[in-house]
């Protein structure tokens, strides 16, 4: 390896392309608003209710509209033009963070109002981070990615400490409402920057997918890839269990000697440094173990860190094992998430990332809610303890049940066939695609077997609507394969899915064929489904 290309693949290289460093400084100042804000409605909730459910309900605010809109946010930032679907919210958590400020000024503040405005915000980050998630590899290098992915856990870190600390020293100083303040001039200065990136949006020749089949496709590409279900499955574990600590932080904080305020905010910086000084070390960390290893060593050394908060009562102690289990955060949420980008081709990028979002998210919000309610139950002590127990029991078992088979599919565009010339519509309907093969009976079932596995997945993930294998009971050489799509633009979108992974699995089907002539293709309009489809 040249030293220039070690050097391409260096932690820092991505931040020698100026669009990247831009956007990677608008997504750290995109952060720092999220963090205050995150500091200044927990402290305020703390502030107007001891009560530990309400508390926890604020981080179940924040992160559940990420889980509800995961999915129609991601289809979104697949057809819209991106650059400017991420001016418009940032555009949102201004305008929220300018509601919360008048709320307070106006003295209307109460539990219920803080959470739907703390959710209101939510909105505008559940919109947001698909869109950015999907935009990184646009602009980034395949091996640069995980060094861009790990510059944006510097950057989440970053604005981990420094956020807190601003909120902090505001909230002491001159109230909580500047903290709502500065967040709306930060959000706003975001936006402008945005808005002078030179992006070139391309209308696709078929046009924009409609929201629903969008969403659909989005949901079904996931659901067929054995790969992704695993990430997905590991990363609601991790943030289930893991997001004890951080719902219950402020009652934490409160209860050590001493502590206030700016007890919150050093527990947060430590945790924040932590996970900046991992990112220095995840390089050599994924070279030495397997994706498994790492996220497995990750949630248990959370677990640990976690437990030990459980017992801490002095900042000194509290502040190493903030620093530890920051570290193993960003260790685990990083692999995972580079992990899952790598399984995505980018025409369903930002609807994979919003489904990882979603179970993320979800996991935060719904596990936020369980340790806070056990926590009202029991202690806040006795919460931490069982998340951490249950947490690495759980992330061991599924390392075990379901282990990582790494990613062997070669997801780079290669069209397999050439697209029908006809781009408009036969009718309305949903079309019918069969596709007879002559297989040799003696081979039957192991052209079987192909497709029914890797075969029928695959055609789903490109969006078909339905998938059958049918066998002639009279001529058993005969199979057929059929393929329902929605409309005749979804059966043409379907051409510009394919992979090179798709190129090698077709002729492994061709493969079975006999005699010279290729298998017989036949489109048919399901006269049937005219008034349930579209054609646009």
């Amino acid at each position: 390896m040249t030293d220039d290309k070690a050097d391409d693949l260096s932690p820092i290289a991505p931040l020698r392309q100026p669009i990247f460093r831009m956007l990677w400084l608008t997504w750290l100042m995109a952060n720092l608003c999220m963090w205050m804000n995150d500091v200044a409605a927990a402290w305020m909730m703390a502030s107007i209710s001891t009560t530990a459910i309400w508390v926890a309900l604020v981080q179940t605010a924040a992160t559940l509209p990420m889980f509800v809109l995961g999915l129609p946010s991601g289809a979104l930032a697949d057809s819209l033009d991106r650059k400017r679907y991420f001016l418009v919210t940032q555009l949102w958590v201004a305008v929220v963070a300018v509601l919360l400020s008048l709320t307070i000024l106006l003295g209307w503040v109460s539990p219920p109002l803080l959470l739907a405005l703390t959710f209101a915000n939510g909105i505008g980050l559940a919109m947001r981070w698909p869109v950015f998630a999907a935009i990184v590899p646009e602009i980034v290098s395949r091996p640069q990615l995980p060094a861009a992915l790990a510059l944006n856990g510097v950057s989440m870190n970053i604005s981990r400490i420094v956020g807190p600390l601003v909120a902090g020293a505001l909230i002491a100083s001159v109230g909580t409402v500047w903290v709502f303040l500065l967040n709306a001039v930060l959000s706003l200065a975001a936006a402008i920057v945005i808005s002078r990136w030179q992006r070139e949006h391309r209308v696709h020749p078929l046009g924009r997918e409609r929201l629903g089949p969008a969403m659909r496709v989005g949901l079904q590409y996931v659901m067929q890839s054995q790969h992704l279900k695993g990430v997905l499955l590991r990363i609601f574990i991790f943030f289930f269990h893991s997001t004890a600590v951080m719902a219950l932080l402020p009652l934490l904080a409160k209860g050590m000697q001493g502590g206030d305020a700016s007890t919150f905010t050093a527990l947060l910086a430590c945790m924040g440094m932590g996970a900046i000084t991992s990112a220095v070390f995840l390089p050599r960390l994924r070279k030495r173990y397997t994706r498994d290893g790492l996220v497995l060593r990750g949630a248990v050394v959370q677990a640990l860190s976690m437990a030990a908060m459980s017992q801490a009562h002095q900042l000194w102690v509290a502040a190493p094992a903030m620093f530890v289990g920051g570290a193993a955060w960003i260790t685990t949420a990083n692999t995972l998430s580079v992990s899952i980008q790598l399984g995505l081709p980018d025409w369903v990028r930002a609807r994979g990332m919003s489904i990882y979002q979603m179970a993320l998210m979800g996991g935060s919000a719904v596990g936020a809610a369980v340790w806070g309610q056990v926590a009202t139950w029991m202690t806040v002590q006795h919460s931490l303890v069982t998340a951490a127990v249950m947490g690495a029991a759980a992330m061991l078992a599924v390392s075990r049940w379901m282990p990582d088979a790494g990613l062997a599919d070669d997801l780079s565009p290669k069209r397999t066939v050439p697209a029908p010339s006809n781009l408009k519509a036969p009718g309305r309907g949903h079309v019918m695609v069969m596709i007879e093969y002559r297989i040799d009976p003696a081979r039957a079932a192991e052209f079987r077997q192909l497709m029914l596995g890797d075969g029928r997945r695959s055609r789903l993930r490109n969006g078909a609507l339905s998938w059958e294998l049918l066998h002639d009971i009279h001529h058993p050489e005969r199979f057929v394969e059929m393929i329902v799509d929605e409309s005749w633009t979804d059966h043409l979108r379907r051409f510009d899915r394919a992979t090179a992974a798709d190129a090698t699995l077709k002729d492994k089907r061709r493969s079975f064929q006999q005699g010279d002539e290729p298998p017989l293709i036949t489109k048919m309009l399901m006269e049937t489904t005219v008034g349930t489809a579209s054609s646009a």
